[in-house]
């Protein structure tokens, strides 16, 4: 068997322990689909009879333990390699290393053999001193004087030199030890302490004022707080430490050492002592506490991009007001208010700039060019960013009392604008909206958020939309790894349109990349629009396995085949034939047609074999065929803040308010309540009940009521609390 099969034989077997819920064969068919190139939403959305039913979670952790774990084998083959290219392995150990059963263990049997800097300890050894080493721990009858004195008679050396050489070697054996190791990280894990001082002022400093004097375990702390202290210490901010009690470090270094004596006289166990402290605080501390703070960084990580991934579904998911025209306001002070008139696609139509708030002040004015947009492109929404003046320049429109050609109210939408600034200036925009100013460019971007948030947020990083919870601390591989699999998630979830969708938002279909989704775009402006979704066959650089993965999240409205506007795949078709066959009616009839579709009896087209639909499919397939085309995200609602309140001066304790929730983080909600400074309700005032994960009551984009507990003017904090429904609980 080569070193791959073997590799991944001991990963599936690791995978099978850590995901108990599927069978060998489900696991080993979900890594030979993904081996193949497919995609997890393809996977969890088409292959639900090979795989167990596995969902989009599951697959995402089989794929991740599987690429650890081969990792890991990899790393114990590169060391079993390198130990026999030195020829010092031995059977023992190999023994060993083939056991290991984490990185850790792995690393600490490796540690006595690794390559390394020259070390006291190598030096003493040298000098001739292991042997006095050895005997210090194991004669039971000389005193240390005496075994001492003799080494140094015999070397040549002073005895103190003889002491200290032979106690560094001890140490050095110590601090290599794994049992010792892995007890002592035990040990940290259990019971560090983490310690923040202020380190040096300067003027960042007071954003960690809470910090300059900090402890609390390390076990505890949590994620946001860690990020925050870690972030403290890498702008020189904070000094921090990670360590246990030094007592407890330096005992159970004793009493691994004194376990090895053979003798327990008085003086042997004074310099037991000292050569604990010494292994303890100078080689073992150190590397251990490198070690922890790691462990305490990926957990921060993995907690914060969790909160980020949730947050940023919300958001990509929150609702759209659809294809129907709007216009759209970029708010400013003294440089004025952008304003684009788009339609329902969201191609511009017009532009121009007013000045209804200080210094300019000319509402009149504003008022007219306002009223002109809105009777020559008759929009259904105005939608307003919520950056500076935002709040100013709604209240504004709203005075107008703005209506459309039927005397209906047009409602005036508060659009989060966080990351349009930074599309404005990037080259994606330059090639989307080459004629505009950038200044333009980001109320066009409000605007087509307004009517599609998933489309436009795809097109921004993902640091820039500000749902995170410190996403500027997280590594940037990781960070847009947890992008990619949530924006991937979420736009197979919607489904895309393939005649008018844009390469941004094409590239996150399962399956294709910018390349092809580019190329796509390409193909239909030369030859117009696709009558069917496997047609992108045609497209350069667009094989059938290619198409195989994306045509099942692709819809084409305007196609003959009803089918082309659902999720149900290509590869079905013939199936739902065979249903629209047995019920003497039309494909046509079947879609959107409940009550027809209640006469199939599912069981009946269950087919044996791999490639047979089962009954899980047969179930999604009437489902899409119950609401061809319907989109899962939620219907659009216009939420409305006080009139009055504009700024943070306007705030009093107990004023109760409407908000909407910005941001979810492991400690509270952050809610615009339109004073261009959010307000935080905390974890523990969310609700009359205890709530572990604010999520559990508010996600991101919904409105909540709450009331205003405090103000900290000099801070720009606002503490709030939900108010919470009198039957609620």
């Amino acid at each position: 068997m080569s070193s791959s099969e073997l590799h991944h034989a001991a990963a599936l077997e690791h995978v099978r322990r850590e995901v108990p819920g599927l069978s060998v064969q489900s696991l080993r068919t979900v890594l030979e689909l993904l081996a193949q190139g497919a995609t997890i939403p393809f996977i969890a959305r088409y292959r639900k009879e090979r795989t167990g039913g596995a969902d989009e979670v599951q697959l995402r952790a089989i794929e991740d333990l599987y690429a650890r774990r081969v990792a890991l084998e990899k790393r114990r083959e590169s060391i079993l390699e390198s130990l026999r290219r030195r020829e010092v392995l031995t059977e023992e150990l190999e023994g060993a290393l083939g056991a290991a059963p984490d990185l850790s263990t792995l690393e600490d049997i490796y540690l006595p053999w690794r390559p390394r800097r020259r070390t006291r300890a190598d030096r003493a050894r040298e000098e001739g001193l292991e042997p006095l080493a050895r005997t210090l721990l194991s004669d039971r009858t000389r005193g240390v004087t005496e075994l001492v004195g003799a080494a140094a008679a015999s070397l040549g050396l002073e005895e103190d030199r003889c002491l200290a050489g032979a106690g560094d070697i001890i140490a050095a054996d110590c601090s290599v030890d794994p049992a010792l190791r892995r007890r002592l990280r035990e040990l940290f894990r259990r019971q560090a302490a983490l310690e923040s001082r202020l380190h040096k002022k300067g003027p960042r400093a007071e954003t960690w004022r809470d910090y300059f004097q900090w402890r609390e375990p390390a076990r505890a702390c949590p994620s946001h707080r860690l990020l925050a202290i870690f972030r403290g210490e890498k702008e020189d901010v904070l000094k921090v430490t990670v360590q246990p009690p030094e007592m407890a470090t330096v005992r159970m270094v004793e009493e691994h050492l004194l376990d090895r004596l053979a003798c327990r006289r008085e003086d042997r166990r004074t310099l037991l002592r000292k050569v604990a402290r010494d292994a303890a605080m100078r080689l073992l501390a150190p590397s251990l506490e490198r070690e922890l703070r790691q462990e305490l960084r990926e957990r921060a990580e993995e907690s914060a991009l969790r909160i980020f991934a949730a947050n940023l579904e919300d958001l990509l998911m929150a609702p759209p007001l659809g294809a129907r025209p709007v216009l759209a306001l970029d708010p400013g002070f003294r440089t004025g208010s952008k304003m684009v008139a788009l339609d329902g696609t969201g191609r511009v139509l017009d532009h121009g700039t007013i000045f209804p708030v200080p210094p300019r002040d000319d509402r009149e004015g504003a008022e007219r060019v306002v009223r002109t947009f809105v009777n020559r492109y008759e929009p259904r929404a105005v939608g307003v960013g919520s950056g500076t003046a935002g709040r100013e320049v709604e209240q504004f429109l709203r005075s107008l009392e703005l209506q459309g050609p039927g005397g209906e109210e047009i409602p005036v939408v508060r659009v989060n604008e966080a990351g349009a600034s930074v599309y404005s200036a990037s080259p994606l925009a330059g090639r989307e909206l080459p004629d505009l100013d950038v200044t333009v460019r980001g109320a066009v971007s409000i605007g087509r958020r307004l009517q599609d948030p998933l489309s436009e947020l795809v097109k921004i990083d993902p640091a820039a939309v500000g749902v995170g919870q410190y996403q500027h601390d997280i590594s940037p591989e990781r960070l847009q790894r947890a992008l990619s699999q949530t924006v991937e998630s979420c736009v197979n979830a919607v489904g895309v349109e393939l005649n008018t969708a844009g390469p941004a938002l094409l590239a996150r279909v399962a399956g294709l990349a910018p390349g092809t989704a580019e190329a796509i775009v390409a193909y239909r402006d030369t030859h117009g629009a696709f009558s069917e979704r496997s047609a992108i066959t045609r497209v350069p650089g667009i094989g059938p396995r290619t198409a195989e993965q994306a045509v099942g999240f692709l819809r084409c409205a305007d196609a003959p085949d009803p089918l082309e506007n659902t999720g149900v795949h290509p590869e079905r078709y013939a199936l739902v034939e065979e249903i629209a066959r047995d019920l003497r009616c039309a494909v046509a009839d079947l879609c959107g047609n409940g009550d027809v579709i209640e006469k199939v009896q599912p069981e009946r087209y269950v087919r044996e074999g791999p490639d047979g639909p089962g009954l899980p499919t047969i179930l999604d397939i009437l489902q899409e065929l119950r609401h061809p085309g319907r989109d899962p995200r939620k219907e659009f609602s216009v939420v409305s803040f006080r009139e009055g309140v504009n700024s943070i001066e306007d705030l009093a304790e107990g004023m109760e308010l409407t908000g909407i929730v910005t941001n979810v983080t492991a400690f509270g909600a952050f809610v615009d309540i339109g004073v261009h400074r959010d307000g935080l309700i905390h974890l523990s005032r969310l609700a009359d009940r205890y709530v572990r994960d604010p999520r559990e009551i508010v996600r991101v984009g919904q409105a909540v009521d709450v009331t205003v507990l405090a103000v900290d003017r000099e801070r720009q904090r606002i503490d709030l609390k939900a108010r919470v429904p009198q039957d609620h609980g």
